[in-house]
This record gives C-alpha cells, structure tokens and sequence, in this order.
C-alpha cells in the first residue's frame, strides 16, 4: 500500500493537503492528510490523474508506422511527460502493416512497466488526397466495408481518423461506431452539410482541429465550425504554438470547452535533438520547434504532453483543472474507461501524476506503480 500526500484534484475539486490511498494497482480512498499517515509527502505539489495522449506517432527516434515492435519500448519512457496511457498511432500505409501493427498490440511483453497503449488509432489511409498532410497518397485508398472487415476494440482498433465526405464513408463510419470505434473526422475536405451526415452517421471525435482540414468561412463553416458546433462531438486539437496560432486556440477552447481534447501528434523526434526523423514513408527535418517535409508541410510535431498542459493554461487563460481535464477525463470519456482512469476517486487505476508547483512532473505512476521519478530517474 502507499500513500501520497499533495494537493489532490479530485472530481469535485481541488483538496488541499489531501491523501490519496493506492492498493493493488487502485486507488482505494482519497482523504484529508489528518486520515492517513503519508508514504511520499509532496507538500506544494499536484496530484492529478494520469495523462492520456490519442494521437502519438512515436518518440524517442523510434517511428511506429515503420517499426511497430518500438511500440513497447517507447511507452516505458513516456511516463517522464507525465503520460500513463496512449493510442499508437500509424498513419497511411498498407493495410498489411496495420495487421503487423495489430499482432504488435496483441503480444505485450511479459515483464512490461509503462505507460499503457489502451488500443491504435489509425489515421488513414482513407483520407482526402486535397489534405493528406503528411501522409503518403501512394497509400490513400477510398473506405470500405471489407478494408475494416476486422477493425474493432478486440482487434486491437480504438480510433480511426478518415474523411467523411469521401465515398462510401458513410456505411464504414457506422459500421466501426457500432463494434465500439471511436471515429474521428480529419484530413477532409468536407462541408458543413457533409461534416453533420459523418456526425449523424456515427463520427464522435475531429483530428488536430484547424490542421488538414478547409479554413473555416462565414459561408461554409465547413468541418471546423461542425466540430465545434456539434456538442456530440469531442476536438483534439495541438497546442505547441505552431499547429494552431495561440489566438485560435483560446477561440476554440471558449467554444468547445470540456469538448476540447489535448493532442500531441508527436513523431519519432520527441525527446531527441534536431536532425531528420522517420514519419511513415518521409524523412522530416527537425529544428528545435517543428517537424517538417522538403516542401515545408507540417508533419508532426515535438511536443511533450506536460508541456501541452502549460501550453493550454497560458494560451487560453483556462485553470490547471481545466487543463488537466483535457488531457485525463475527456480522452478517458471517448474511449469509454471513465470509470477506470481519468479521475482521482476511490475505484479508479492508480494511473497518477505529481506535478511540481510549477507544473513539472515529479513522479509518474501507473496501476499503482511508480514507473519515473524525477529524484531517481526511474
């Protein structure tokens, strides 16, 4: 059993000098400090619950488009951004690769300890060739219903980013929404009528809002305004100053609010220095703030999730609470786990956080286990 003394944020707010009581991998009561002695005092500190990342192409120098087995070893060495569960995501291949990137999944080393992948996001290949970003068209392909015949949550499938306005989308967002597939809008062209039928037909999530998608017009609010008008709908959206400009960013967090969803998108140079990295099939050169193609297209970015969380508070004025929220209880909520992570209340994964009074990560745990500490390096 252990017991970590800080300031506690819990669902109905923030407990000063609170304890949270961790057994088994849970959290078993959350509590004023004078109900239970303390194991780690961390007077000053945060204690949130543990950040949750849906779209995260790799790190470390490691791509998981082209080599899915890094998958494992990258996420033991997340948790230093603070990032307890994840969605490995690949973006336009073959569909052979994604069965490599499924089998992958499926074959968690035994004596694993890391941030946990909770399921792949696919991000293609069926999106719009007008907006494919970084994204190889030799691979683009339209969406059927025989492609995803064996896309599902069992199969290792928690997310699918596609075009809606593409043919035949429509039958394959449905049919993915009902195994239990979070289908996300992006990379598209669609219009706001064609937006809403994706909506209608079972689209919940929108990719990198502002990012590969039409500006948004007074006329045809196209895809961005449908995200942000829909309240069905949660944005991802990434806040490194570079994606979306800070202005743009505070407009859509005073729009979507708890819809608004924290993203990283990073790619294979996170945590490594400049220099040129893989992104699927294209080589991106990297400076010390963003990733780019020869032609000058964003492709991914650099950004830490701990980061992202200051990023937010400072570009949009929102509270700690708020901006923790966006990367915890709302990605928790859209893949269905609200009950198990996101949240700092009896019941819930021991999947937690411990930010410095100036929002660094101190320590990192995740199903009760301390998997990085600042003091050890663990």
């Amino acid at each position: 059993m252990l017991t970590i003394q800080a300031d506690v944020f819990t669902p109905d707010g923030l407990m000063r000098d609170g304890v949270v009581v961790v057994d088994d991998g849970r959290i078993t009561a959350v509590a004023p400090s004078s109900h239970h002695p303390a194991t780690v005092h961390a007077p000053g500190h945060f204690l949130v619950p543990g950040f949750i990342d849906l779209q995260l192409n790799g790190a470390f120098g490691l791509d998981f488009t082209q080599q899915p087995e890094t998958i494992w070893e990258v996420a033991t060495r997340l948790p230093q951004y603070g990032v307890t569960g994840f969605l490995p995501t690949v973006i336009t291949s073959p569909l052979a690769t994604v069965q490599k990137v499924q089998e992958v999944m499926g074959s968690r080393p035994s004596a694993f300890v890391g941030a946990e992948p909770l399921g792949l996001h696919l991000e293609g290949p069926f999106l719009n060739p007008q907006k494919k970003g970084a994204h190889n068209p030799r691979h683009l392909q339209l969406p059927t219903l025989k492609a995803v015949a064996d896309w599902s949550p069992e199969t290792q499938v928690r997310l699918v980013t596609l075009a809606p306005e593409l043919p035949g989308a429509l039958p394959v967002i449905t049919a993915l929404a009902e195994r239990g597939v979070i289908v996300s809008a992006g990379h598209s062209m669609a219009s706001f009528a064609e937006a809403k039928a994706g909506f209608a037909a079972g689209v919940r999530y929108g990719t990198h809002l502002f990012n590969a998608m039409p500006g948004l017009h007074h006329r045809e609010p196209g895809l961005i305004g449908a995200l942000l008008d829909d309240e069905r709908v949660v944005v991802g959206i990434i806040p490194d100053g570079v994606h979306v400009h800070p202005a743009l960013l505070k407009m859509a967090w005073q729009a979507a609010g708890t819809r608004l969803n924290v993203v990283t998108d990073a790619m294979a140079a996170l945590g490594m220095p400049p220099g040129n990295y893989d992104l699927g099939d294209f080589q991106v050169t990297v400076n010390e703030t963003t990733c780019r193609l020869p032609d000058g297209t964003l492709a991914g970015s650099i950004l830490g999730m701990d980061t992202a969380v200051r990023n937010l508070i400072t570009y949009t004025g929102c509270s700690l609470a708020e901006a923790v929220g966006a990367v915890t209880a709302v990605p928790a909520d859209l893949l269905g786990l609200g009950r198990q992570k996101g949240r700092i209340a009896p019941g819930c994964d021991a999947d937690l956080v411990l930010l410095t009074p100036d929002l660094q990560v101190a320590m990192t745990m995740v199903h009760g286990n301390v998997v990085y500490n600042v003091t050890s390096d663990a």
